[in-house]
């Protein structure tokens, strides 16, 4: 990889010739494959970005000029570029390179947050600040996929880009068609056709041979672009993205031809106000595994074989089809039931659905906010939907939640995948805050299933539901084996354990032990060595941990000492959900809650950072036994 290791930041790609630009595009992507196959990561969508990386960085001055990459998943090329190849063996790895963009690691990283959507406004306000500045010949580069222009938040952002004539922004729509699965909608069908223009389809099947080396969309193209060079304004095409906005619009462009991407944006830098180019990549492009997998083109893999793209270890099953599968069951049982996703079908698990009730089914896009109030609709129209959500992204719907939903206490199930602790994609990937978000509406119900068995039975008590909203959530990773209870009291509570004081001391301190989900199991894991300090203890799973169970204010009431657990933010999560229950009753009993702290972490494994924060079992019955020695 000669060139490539001459690359050390943006300068470097200036001083290249044209054959060593093609050379540097092909070591690249060896460099991508050899890399993430060995740590797992976002490949497909990183195959589709070198030729644009490549151009960006040649055109445009980073950082004085900030290139923001809406969800950041496809910034591995601009990392490689500024700088940061040689950090790529601890790609998403404890203390390594992050998977997205990241404040810390480079001057050249503006944005850290991977939820889609937001990069126009941080564009937007960008733009807004360096005109107060003073500078405003400057550009504020943002790259949007077609898929997260699904999103409203890009729609609401362009509508403030486009009222302001006099602001550099170059919107780069980097559109192969996908989130994680085909872009859906009016604004994809949209998409296709600008693709399907005949200079369009000129350029991607017979290049720029066949147009006599005239340019990078073509014969008319290239005569608008010289004309607009020599000062005289025009119309860089007839078809246009969004038209009643009246901002300038380029493409669609051949994003692997590296001199038609360059000249296309150095059109753009050079354009006075807002303007957008449209660059059609291929996700996955250069890797064959990668392109064969028709049905995400690898968006994201696990640790791979570099050349048949099979994956080295064998995955546990998971919750998500376990979900998946009893979904399925209850459609057939119930004709009301409708799923919803938002642009993740695949990896909420929805896809046998579709597969099997095809009019039942909706994909709305990279739209959550937009997904929970159609989720109303639809219960006010009669029917039962359920919206599979990864727990981090219902974040951007809580208003619906609260106030569409709640407020009018309609039945719709939220199914929260890779709730909790989830680790190497990051601070804003783990689903710590549902638990805190969705306790504080009033008449929700939230479930939290310790293992398959029991999100079976709470999915199906979720979806009889029918007095308003309710939660099922689930962590990441695989799926316990079954933890059968000692014994379950009427409103559902189960008693995982429940183990005397050694020589059954009347006098010994009384612990009560409560677990949200999966937590619940540890707690039990560890009772045995905790009951060996001479105290009595009891574990429960409430299953639905809000509102707080009777049994558990009950049980409260009996104990000298209750300590929760949970897979979830400690501040106005489960913990304090029990205090203030029991505090309502009068119940003075201590208590000591364990969970997430209000930090953002750094990524790492998901069994790292439990070990770190204490949240392991080992950390657990650590913690847990100093408490009682403090109260003995």
């Amino acid at each position: 990889m000669d060139v490539l290791a001459g690359i050390h930041c943006p300068e470097d790609l200036r001083r290249l010739s044209t054959a060593e630009l093609e050379t540097l595009a092909q070591e690249i992507r060896e460099f991508l494959i050899e890399h993430v196959a060995a740590t797992g990561g976002h490949l497909g969508p990183n195959l589709g970005v070198v030729e644009l990386s490549i151009a960006l960085h040649r055109v445009f001055d980073s950082p004085r000029e900030p290139i923001i990459f809406d969800t950041s998943h496809q910034s591995y090329v601009h990392k490689i570029l500024t700088g940061r190849a040689e950090k790529f063996e601890s790609l998403r790895q404890k203390g390594g390179l992050s998977g997205y963009t990241s404040r810390s690691e480079s001057e050249h990283d503006w944005t850290e947050s991977s939820h889609a959507s937001a990069a126009l406004s941080y564009a937007d306000g960008l733009s807004k600040a360096k005109v107060l500045q003073g500078r405003a010949k400057d550009n504020v580069i943002a790259v949007v996929g077609d898929g997260a222009l699904t999103g409203g938040m890009c729609w609401e952002a362009l509508n403030n880009i486009a009222a302001d004539q006099h602001r550099n922004v170059v919107i780069v729509v980097n559109d192969n068609g996908r989130s994680y699965a085909p872009t859906i909608g009016g604004f994809a069908e949209n998409l296709a056709q600008l693709r399907m223009q005949p200079v369009y389809d000129s350029v991607m099947e017979h290049g720029k041979n066949t147009l006599n080396n005239m340019g990078w969309v073509g014969r008319r193209t290239f005569e608008a672009l010289h004309a607009f060079k020599e000062g005289v304004k025009s119309t860089v095409l007839p078809g246009e993205m969004f038209p009643e906005l009246g901002m300038k619009y380029v493409g669609p462009v051949d994003g692997h031809d590296l001199e038609a991407v360059e000249e296309a944006l150095t059109y753009a830098h050079d354009f006075s106000g807002p303007i957008i180019v449209h660059v059609v990549t291929e996700k996955g492009r250069g890797f064959a595994p990668a392109e064969a997998d028709t049905a995400e083109l690898m968006h994201t893999t696990g640790v791979i074989d570099p050349v048949t793209g099979e994956p080295k270890t064998t995955a546990e099953p998971g919750w998500t089809p376990v979900f998946s599968d009893e979904l399925v069951a209850i459609a057939e049982e119930r004709k009301d039931v409708i799923a919803i996703t938002a642009a993740m079908a695949g990896p909420t698990g929805l896809l046998p659905f579709k597969d099997r009730f095809p009019d039942r089914f909706f994909d709305v896009g990279i739209a959550e906010q937009h997904a929970v109030t159609s989720a109303a609709g639809l219960a006010l129209g009669g029917m039962k939907p359920v919206v599979a959500l990864y727990s981090t992204f219902l974040n951007r719907a809580i208003d619906q939640l609260i106030m569409d939903v709640g407020l009018i206490r309609q039945p719709v199930t939220l199914v929260l995948d890779r709730a909790g602790i989830t680790g190497n994609d990051g601070a804003s990937h783990n689903g710590i805050w549902d638990i805190s978000l969705t306790s504080v509406i009033p008449g929700m119900r939230i479930a939290a299933p310790r293992d398959g068995q029991q999100l079976k039975e709470l999915l199906r008590e979720a979806v009889a539901f029918e007095e308003g909203p309710s939660v099922v959530r689930f962590p990441k990773g695989s799926v316990p084996a079954d933890t059968p209870a000692q014994r379950r009291y009427a409103d559902g509570v189960d008693v995982l354990a429940h183990i005397p004081s050694p020589g059954e001391d009347e006098g010994a301190l009384k612990v009560l032990l409560i677990g949200t989900g999966t937590f619940s199991v540890n707690l039990a894991d560890i009772a045995d060595d905790i009951a060996h300090e001479g105290v009595e203890v009891t574990v429960i799973d409430p299953r639905w941990i809000c509102p707080i169970p009777d049994t558990v204010v009950d049980l409260a009431r009996a104990h000298d000492l209750v300590i929760t657990a949970e897979d979830g933010m400690i501040h106005g999560g489960f913990g304090s959900l029990v205090s203030e229950t029991l505090s309502e009753h009068g119940i003075d009993v201590p208590r000591r809650s364990l969970g997430f702290p209000a930090i953002y972490p750094d990524h790492a494994s998901r069994g790292e950072m439990l070990a770190d924060l204490g949240l392991d079992s080992a950390g657990m019955k650590k913690r847990i036994l100093a408490w009682i020695k403090d109260l003995a």
